[in-house]
């Protein structure tokens, strides 16, 4: 009897699928028929299936008309070239409808089908556009639940967060009244193991209709194990099942939440009565989970972005009291509460040479001395945290509670000079969902007998106290140390290698920051491009004539519309700072009548009135000039579109060896007290909110005219807006 662990179990290849599901598998290359579910005959008129086997799809003509006649099919060879893209139609099959799925998986290409299930209850959400102006994480979730319940509406509907060490926690939930709640509970690790959490990457919806019900075997002539990764019908493991029914549920539905790039959380869903999901309601989910996800993404990258402009600012404070000072501990020392508290700490010590001075909670002076000595003996890096320290090495350094946590900063390691930071013992305790200790149970599957970890038979609250840990360094507290670190390599007056080895580090990174920026910004591109033809297929898949239905999906395109324009821009800002350039002597007229002609059309501002005057030549690049005088000229027929008579001047001077442009306007003007971040990315002027643009367009003008060796500046009032571009004369 073999022993498998639970993330060694090979859930990809259980060698069946589902009921409500049909499957072909074809060979990309020669397009015959390798395997196939054994119901397959159950939909299409073909009484032995065996003699598919090696067979086209297009030599059967009667029994595969439907197949044949679809348009996927038609065009396989062009929808088939990258793995893993999934093409939806429907098809009718002897008088009844079913969704038709087509992807390539390896050599193989899937040809899936089910059954379409009217659901006459079912309600587009009017709500999706709360998402971006939500600026709570927790109510995103929970109005993400909401959404989805007029969708599919499972009795039991929760947000699921995965934890760095495998295990999750439920962080929102929706179900009956009936039900027992599960907010708030963790779950093992091994619940979903290692290979579950990559497979949900790969496919990000997933169903199990019905637990009890018999699945349907793949009849392959080879004997092959096939790959159902990307098979909406996949059969699940007997484990999973086991574990649905040992929950109360006979259903399943999950929805994966991607955050960068990562596996993040699921939406996971689960009904104690059989439940199946239409494909086009299961995409439909997927949507709004992905609006969801963008959303939360946001939100959490502004709170970073705050918290770094804050904690630069508490640096910038000490680094002015630091400098009042001859020696570095004496910086330190004066300073020693700021140093505390800016990674939440409980207690300081600072530690040069045989001198320790504290401050907050500590532990005594013998035990500080033991911690330095043993941090010296047993640690490589410059920085070195944990919140376990006192269930570690309690004991052997005879701690107390106030180094249940510790942080330590090596200023310089030959004259033992260091900072320690330290936090109390945290009475910490976690609810699971179940008693999560790993009991051991057989299973049998492809007719061998397996030990394997057995599902938990219950999921009441099990609590677990556990000692020796204080409160988690987070990431903010381990960038305040790093602040920290900063601030005394700039303030103390190191060598110069040093200071030009972390002046190199931080260009890389820096490069590294445009690079990753400009990939994004490219890459992010192919998923918007599925969601806009995924709600495109959910609009023209719509029978039932509601307007207000259309009205919504029409309003999702939009959104992901502008996602894309400002991806756009992004990637314009990054090729402003990283093409190569040619420097050239180019005449502006032609450009700027046609970018004048076309802004007028863009922005509705047929009664605008351009005034063109002399435009002498330039020396710039021509691809950067156009993108210069795009975002400029745009921006003015913009933002005067709105006057009774919209008016704007475009001219240029010769000044001793520079060419200036004045390209002005009569528009709404530029704040007095906001003028100071007018070239800032993503800033917009409080008084432009009423008008389409994201904040981008003025920092690719910025980068490139000093790329170019030229300059941008602007005067403005109530009466209007002029910008100035200096140029270097050809």
């Amino acid at each position: 009897m073999n022993f498998v662990e639970c993330h060694e179990e090979p859930i990809h290849i259980p060698g069946y699928i589902q009921s409500f599901g049909y499957l072909i598998g074809i060979d990309a290359e020669s397009r015959s028929i390798t395997f196939f579910s054994k119901n397959i005959g159950d939909i299409f008129n073909i009484e032995n299936t065996s003699q598919l086997f090696d067979k086209e799809i297009t030599d059967f003509p009667e029994s595969f008309k439907s197949i044949i006649d679809s348009d996927i099919y038609n065009f396989l060879s062009k929808f088939t070239r990258r793995d893993n893209e999934t093409y939806f139609d429907k098809i009718v099959i002897e008088g009844k409808d079913y969704h038709f799925s087509v992807f390539k998986s390896k050599k193989n290409i899937f040809l899936e089908f089910e059954a379409v299930v009217a659901n006459p209850n079912k309600k587009i959400s009017n709500k999706y556009d709360n998402f971006y102006i939500i600026d709570d994480a927790q109510e995103i979730w929970e109005q993400l639940l909401n959404t989805l319940s007029s969708i599919i509406n499972y009795d039991r509907m929760m947000v699921y967060k995965f934890m760095m060490d495998g295990s999750g926690k439920v962080i929102a939930e929706r179900r009956n009244e009936n039900m027992e709640s599960y907010l708030g509970l963790h779950y093992p690790e091994s619940d979903i193991p290692k290979q579950a959490r990559e497979l949900y990457l790969k496919k990000r919806k997933r169903i199990f209709s019905n637990v009890h019900a018999e699945t349907v075997p793949i009849l392959s002539k080879s004997h092959e194990t096939i790959d159902l990764t990307y098979s909406a019908s996949r059969g699940m493991s007997p484990i999973h099942g086991q574990y649905i029914k040992n929950s109360g549920a006979s259903s399943s539905f999950s929805v994966s939440i991607i955050i960068d790039d990562h596996l993040w959380g699921l939406v996971t869903c689960q009904n104690p009565d059989p439940k199946h999901i239409d494909l086009e309601d299961r995409v439909q989910a997927g949507i709004f989970t992905a609006l969801a996800s963008n959303a939360y993404s946001s939100f959490r990258s502004k709170n970073e972005l705050n918290y770094r402009l804050e904690l630069n600012d508490k640096s910038s404070k000490i680094k002015t009291e630091f400098l009042k000072h001859n020696s570095l501990f004496d910086s330190l020392i004066e300073n020693k509460a700021e140093i505390k508290n800016l990674p939440e700490a409980d207690g300081l010590a600072i530690i040069a040479d045989e001198n320790v001075v504290t401050e907050g909670n500590v532990p005594d002076r013998e035990t500080i001395e033991r911690i330095s000595q043993w941090a010296h003996e047993n640690t490589e890096n410059n920085i070195y945290v944990s919140r376990s320290f006192l269930k570690d090495y309690g004991k052997e350094l005879n701690l107390d509670e106030n180094s249940a946590g510790i942080a330590i900063y090596f200023i310089e390691r030959s004259k033992k000079n260091l900072l320690i930071w330290f936090r109390k013992e945290f009475d910490e305790h976690i609810n699971w969902a179940g008693n999560p200790e790993k009991q051991i149970g057989v299973f049998s599957q492809n007719g061998e007998e397996r030990q394997i970890v057995s599902p938990r038979t219950s999921f009441h609250l099990f609590t677990e106290n556990i000692k020796g840990n204080s409160r988690r360094w987070n990431s903010r507290n381990l960038a305040a140390i790093q602040a920290v670190r900063d601030l005394i390599l700039e303030t103390s007056h190191k060598n110069y290698n040093t200071i030009k080895r972390l002046n190199d580090e931080l260009k890389k990174v820096n490069e590294e920051l445009d690079s990753f920026s400009y990939t994004i910004s490219h890459d992010l591109g192919t998923p918007l491009t599925v969601m806009k033809l995924n709600a495109q297929m959910l609009l023209k898949s719509l029978t039932d004539g509601s307007e207000k239905s259309k009205n919504k999906i029409n309003s999702i395109i939009e959104e992901i519309d502008s996602m894309a324009e400002m991806m756009h821009d992004v990637l314009q800002l990054s090729r402003a700072k990283h093409s190569e350039i040619e420097l050239e002597k180019l005449s502006t007229m032609r450009t700027i009548e046609k970018i004048s002609e076309n802004a007028k059309i863009t922005f509705d501002s047929a009664k605008s009135e351009i005034i063109i005057k002399e435009c002498p030549d330039v020396l710039a690049d021509k691809t950067m000039l156009h993108q210069v005088f795009l975002n400029i000229i745009n921006n003015a027929i913009k933002y005067s579109s709105q006057q009774e008579k919209p008016k704007v001047e475009i001219g240029g001077t010769e000044e001793d060896d520079m060419i200036i442009y004045r390209i002005s306007d009569n528009g709404i003007g530029i704040p007095e007290e906001q003028k100071h971040k007018m070239f800032k990315i993503f800033n917009r002027m409080d008084n432009a909110k009423k008008f389409k643009g994201n904040g981008v367009g003025l920092s690719i003008v910025y980068r490139i005219m000093n790329r170019i060796g030229g300059n941008v500046d602007y005067e403005s009032n109530k009466d209007g807006t002029s910008f100035i571009l200096t140029f270097k004369k050809p």
